[in-house]
């Protein structure tokens, strides 16, 4: 692509060279560098981009977009400057790959918890209505029937709009994406255009990277202030941050909850651990889909495939076919009749979210054993919240590894230990082995208990050291209990 059909719609300080040169490929990271590519040097938290021009270069880069020029300019090689090299990177994405999100309709997803669960349920119920779609998300990536593996919650921007481009050479309508709060911060979504956005909730957690609750907040805000009049903004108004996100967006304002008045309005009339009957705005249906939590993801998706366009007993005819997202409350019965679920849960708010669901449905004649952790090298101050609720809502919580990285796991333990009131002192353990936690509660269980394997839901490794070992918590309870069975 020319030059100046890059640069359309951004602005630029100055220009040093040919703007009329053929781009071949867009490069923010210098070691990807090939012949006729443009690199945008970006400042990180780690290293400058700008460090990096004078390689570029070398390895054949044909043009550079830059905050600032280096000493030495090639005369071979045109120069761009601009304010902020990483904004600029997201539309010079967007054009390279010809708008790819304005030719679709793309809906993006956050909050804390259940951005994952949304986004594949929006694409599944799309694929129930008939349509062909794409999902960015944590679990996968997908493309209609293509699946693609995911590395990050939000991919970086050069990606997103490759992703988006094939959607729509592939005839795709709609797009569904997770967006993470590092995902905004670092300017993953800069230069899309948003359809429509969904807030699920806002709690504790990435604090280790945004410092404090009110930036993790704002950051998550950024997402709807950046809304054009044309969007939709829908907002979870149970949870007490769900007004403040729209507070200056241009977006028409959408509302839902299960407490309080809102456009879309729901209520659990039965709930086990088969499914739940609900009621949206009068309307009632089956889903096999189970947890209160759950019935705020579908109401969520109900509301935007409304706002869409759709009817709403299409839409909920499309939701009754669901089936569970990977390791999100994924349920399934032993031969001994121990009933076990893996869920995803993480932070301290999703933890209590299952451990109320199961809860809510349990007759207590059944025990409730959790095996849980926290992630090393993340968020100290949410360890002790979990350890304190765990050891409440729990017949026996059992504290182990979840995903250390370069941390000693005893000592994350520790510090999840500190949260435990002391009236539940003889309701917990501590095995820093995860196979071995998993082995002393199917050990522990009799029939008719349930068995919560919390923390990495779909993952399929631990991450120890920065080396990451097989490890897939479904795949360890069966292997264990065929084990131990016989």
């Amino acid at each position: 692509m020319i030059i100046t059909e890059l640069l359309k719609r951004i602005p630029v300080l100055e220009i040093h060279g040919d703007d009329a040169r053929d781009i071949s490929e867009l490069v923010f990271d210098s070691r990807k560098i090939t012949e006729n590519s443009l690199y945008v040097a970006v400042r990180g938290t780690v290293a400058d981009g700008h460090s990096y021009i004078a390689s570029s270069v070398e390895k054949g880069a044909k043009a550079v977009v830059c905050e600032e020029f280096p000493g030495t300019l090639n005369e071979d090689v045109t120069y761009i400057k601009v304010k902020d090299s990483s904004q600029t990177l997201g539309h010079l994405a967007s054009n390279f790959y010809g708008n790819p999100s304005q030719k679709l309709k793309l809906i993006g997803v956050t909050g804390t918890n259940g951005k994952t669960s949304v986004s594949t349920l929006l694409f599944d119920v799309f694929k129930n209505l008939g349509y062909d779609s794409a999902l960015l998300s944590t679990v996968e990536i997908r493309i209609a029937d293509e699946i693609i593996p995911a590395t990050h919650t939000t991919p970086d921007v050069i990606t997103i709009n490759k992703i988006l481009a094939d959607a729509v050479e592939k005839g795709c309508e709609f797009a569904f994406m997770e967006v993470s709060s590092h995902g905004i911060a670092q300017n993953r979504i800069e230069g899309l255009h948003f359809k429509m956005a969904g807030f699920t909730n806002l709690t504790h957690d990435h604090l280790d990277y945004h410092k404090t609750f009110d930036e993790y907040l704002k950051t998550k805000k950024r997402f709807f202030d950046g809304l054009e009049d044309t969007a939709v903004a829908i907002t979870n108004v149970d949870d007490k941050n769900g007004m403040v996100m729209l507070q200056n967006t241009k977006a028409k304002k959408k509302s839902y909850a299960l407490k309080t008045m809102a456009d879309y309005h729901g209520k659990s009339l039965e709930i086990d651990f088969n499914g739940m009957l609900l009621n949206f705005n009068g309307k009632e249906f089956w889903t096999t889909l189970t947890g209160r939590f759950n019935v705020y993801n579908l109401l969520l998706v109900f509301g935007i495939a409304t706002e869409l366009g759709f009817e709403q007993d299409e839409i909920l005819q499309a939701i009754s076919k669901l089936k569970r997202v990977s390791g999100r409350f994924e349920t399934f019965k032993s031969d001994g009749g121990i009933f076990f679920i893996v869920d995803y849960a993480h932070t301290p708010d999703a933890l209590e979210n299952i451990l109320d669901s199961i809860n809510d449905i349990r007759t207590k004649n059944e025990r409730l054993i959790t095996v849980f952790g926290c992630g090393g090298d993340r968020d100290h101050s949410k360890r002790p919240e979990m350890g304190n609720i765990a050891t409440r809502k729990s017949t026996l919580a059992i504290i182990t590894s979840d995903n250390p990285r370069t941390e000693d796991p005893a000592q994350i333990i520790k510090e999840i230990e500190a949260g435990v009131e002391s009236q539940n002192f003889s309701k917990y353990t501590s095995i820093p082995d995860r196979k071995e936690a998993i082995k002393m509660a199917i050990k522990f269980a009799e029939p008719k208990d349930i068995v919560l394997v919390a923390g990495k839901g779909h993952e399929t490794y631990q991450d120890i050291n920065g080396v990451k070992h097989h490890f897939d918590d479904k795949e360890t309870i069966n292997e264990l209990w065929k084990l131990m069975s016989k």
